[in-house]
């Protein structure tokens, strides 16, 4: 029998860059709230077993009203101050045996990544969706000179969500780790353990200030 897989979608982070007066996932991109996309993406994927949200206490009640015609098993959990807080809710209330940690602000992730990175995950153990840095890198400061000399770009990669693990791997690492984490993957690279890099996608973008927003709204406009 294939392990039961759960998806953990984190929506209860605040997003103040964006400068909105509300959770930024509950923003409204063509016609739709943001945090409705990630939902459906998961929940038309067959390989899902259950899905759990992750929300602020105080935001239960609006992401609820998101769930509506879900046709998954749907657990809504309470989020912490931290990202991983937030993720060992989500892991610990998680049911599957791979799971998949996934930003509720990136609302275009789709089923082809989906399915590759929960293959990976039964293969490997842990693995994230990652794209090269195609862009020159210095070393500088805003408004001061710039170092001379560029990056080497070659092996620095972008990391996006869905992140796939093993569910007894993460809820250990998440479990023990004492320091702030910008992704979950962080948390098993600290303690030695592989993570196996899967090719993103560039329109899985994370939502994060007023310009992100606008690209959200092209991306969703040209998929009606």
């Amino acid at each position: 029998m294939a392990k039961r897989v759960s998806a953990i979608i984190l929506a209860a982070g605040r997003g103040t860059r964006i400068g909105a007066d509300r959770n930024k996932v509950l923003l409204e991109i063509a016609s739709r709230p943001l945090l409705s996309y990630a939902l459906s993406a998961f929940a038309a994927c067959e390989q899902i077993d259950e899905i759990v949200l992750v929300v602020a206490r105080s935001e239960e009640e609006a992401a609820s009203t998101l769930l509506s015609g879900i046709d998954k098993d749907v657990k809504v959990v309470h989020g912490g101050t931290r990202r991983q807080d937030s993720s060992y809710a989500g892991v610990r209330e998680a049911q599957g045996e791979i799971v998949l940690i996934h930003d509720g602000a990136r609302p275009f992730v789709t089923s082809d990544l989906i399915s590759r990175l929960i293959e990976t995950a039964r293969e490997h153990g842990a693995c994230v969706p990652v794209l090269p840095v195609v862009d020159t890198l210095r070393q500088g400061r805003v408004g001061s000179p710039l170092e001379p000399a560029p990056m080497d770009r070659s092996h620095l990669l972008r990391m996006q969500t869905p992140q796939g693990f093993s569910r007894r791997l993460i809820l250990d690492a998440l479990s023990e780790t004492d320091f702030d984490v910008t992704d979950d993957a962080a948390a098993l690279l600290a303690r030695g353990i592989p993570v196996w890099s899967v090719l993103g996608e560039e329109t899985n973008i994370k939502v994060t200030t007023r310009e992100d927003l606008i690209l959200a709204k092209m991306i969703a406009a040209s998929r009606l």
